[in-house]
């Protein structure tokens, strides 16, 4: 048998805690996987960016990335690679650039998700020259921002209708409040969507692959505390619901890595906001999940590599529409059809099985490297990057110490005794 090694690279912007652990976890579980007539060893590498010939051709079988959002050098290498070389990515670049908030509220309301009303608005300010001035004055009628107001109903959120990171997201609630907001736009081209007035639970759901975390959260908090360690705050039915919109709108999408935010008034989840397909993956926003994240990853991404799974550069949507579109089948119905489609996108029962079969040891190792100093380190590291100076420390022993109660409730999980870290 041949032995020869799948290579994963790692595209990383401002990330510091989460490609440490996993190249150390990567490390510690030194895979030789018999695949075929071959044996099968992993190895990571962080990309670094350089001039390129279109023509080069990369040794990557797999690339997580983490910047083609913002940093366009990439994106267009991204791009490269998976049309002409047949790398796997994490996410797909195509898809990222095609599909931004306004496609999947459209896409998710085709689907029937219940999605609040949203409205498009044209940009407050336009170009006072050329064509587009000239368009402008032809074509764009005047309009009653306060009747769309009415229509929309209060509160209400005005936003770019491609998002980013709450760039630009005011809560108006009135007519006023929406002049004001709408009058300091600028050039964005905005949409207008009613808020879920009375929720009583905000849910991300972070998706992996076919993987699913899903974390109350609370926008009020500060940065680090908004996802909230609980874990009964949902029904059973509302947990599979949310598991399978999340899912199902991954694979719509042909994202591998994305989080999907879930509003819940009198049981019902509404899907506000879920085109995030570079999700928060840092320990300082993270802490308790982070460990979570970071196995989600490894285990996609080596799946990925081992199985050579294709890239998917279009989405395939006629399979969802078909299904949104008979109208003999209930919502939820429709919704465990859309999840079917899912499973298989992602090659669930496949991916599960390589799991059990070549990873059975990634949950003891993931528990121990959580409480070691290389960890607490990476951790400082990150905090260093962020707080001043008098609160490195703190800041430091609070993420760590979370960590450490992820590493007490996984013990408890897996049945093992507990160790406390460094």
């Amino acid at each position: 048998m041949a032995v020869v090694t799948r290579r994963i690279g790692l595209s990383l912007g401002a990330d510091i805690c989460w490609p440490a652990a996993y190249e150390a976890l990567l490390d510690h579980l030194d895979l030789h996987i018999p695949i075929g007539n071959d044996i099968v060893r992993f190895q990571s590498e962080r990309v670094e960016v350089e001039p390129y010939s279109l023509r080069y051709r990369p040794d990557y079988d797999v690339v997580v990335d983490r910047v083609t959002h913002w940093y366009m050098t990439t994106r267009e290498w991204m791009k490269k690679i998976t049309m002409m070389d047949g790398v796997y990515s994490l996410n797909n670049p195509w898809s990222i650039q095609a599909y931004e908030k306004h496609t999947s509220y459209c896409a998710m309301m085709r689907l029937g998700m219940p999605v609040p009303e949203t409205w498009m608005l044209p940009p407050k300010r336009n170009n006072p020259e050329g064509d587009e001035a000239q368009m402008v004055k032809r074509y764009n009628r005047l309009f009653d921002l306060a009747k769309v107001g009415e229509q929309v109903g209060y509160p209400a959120f005005l936003k770019p209708y491609d998002g980013g990171g709450w760039r630009g997201v005011t809560r108006v609630k009135n007519a006023d409040d929406l002049h004001k907001a709408y009058d300091k736009s600028g050039e964005q081209v905005q949409h207008l969507q009613a808020g879920v007035n009375g929720y009583d639970l905000f849910v991300r759901g972070i998706g992996v692959g076919p993987q699913v975390n899903l974390i109350r959260y609370d926008p009020t908090a500060p940065l680090h505390g908004r996802y909230v360690v609980d874990f009964h705050f949902m029904s059973g039915d509302e947990w599979a619901r949310a598991i399978k919109f999340t899912r199902v709108i991954n694979a719509f999408f042909c994202w591998d890595f994305n989080s999907c935010e879930m509003l819940r008034k009198d049981g019902v989840l509404h899907p506000i906001d879920y085109a995030n397909a570079c999700p928060d993956s840092q320990v300082t926003s993270l802490h308790y999940h982070f460990p979570w994240l970071v196995k989600s990853l490894l285990k996609w991404s080596l799946f990925c590599a081992a199985t050579k799974r294709p890239m998917r550069l279009h989405p395939q949507w006629q399979p969802f529409f078909d299904i949104a579109d008979d109208n003999r089948l209930s919502f939820d119905e429709k919704l465990d059809k859309y999840d079917v489609i899912a499973r298989e996108h992602f090659d669930a029962d496949r991916f599960s099985e390589f799991c059990d079969e070549h990873l059975p040891h990634l949950d003891r190792l993931a528990l121990d490297y959580f409480g070691t100093q290389a960890f607490r380190d990476a951790v400082r590291t990150k905090v260093s990057a962020l707080y001043p100076e008098h609160e490195i420390d703190q800041f430091t022993e609070h993420f760590f110490g979370l960590v450490q109660f992820w590493r007490k409730t996984e013990a408890d999980r897996l049945g093992v005794p507990f160790r406390s870290g460094t």
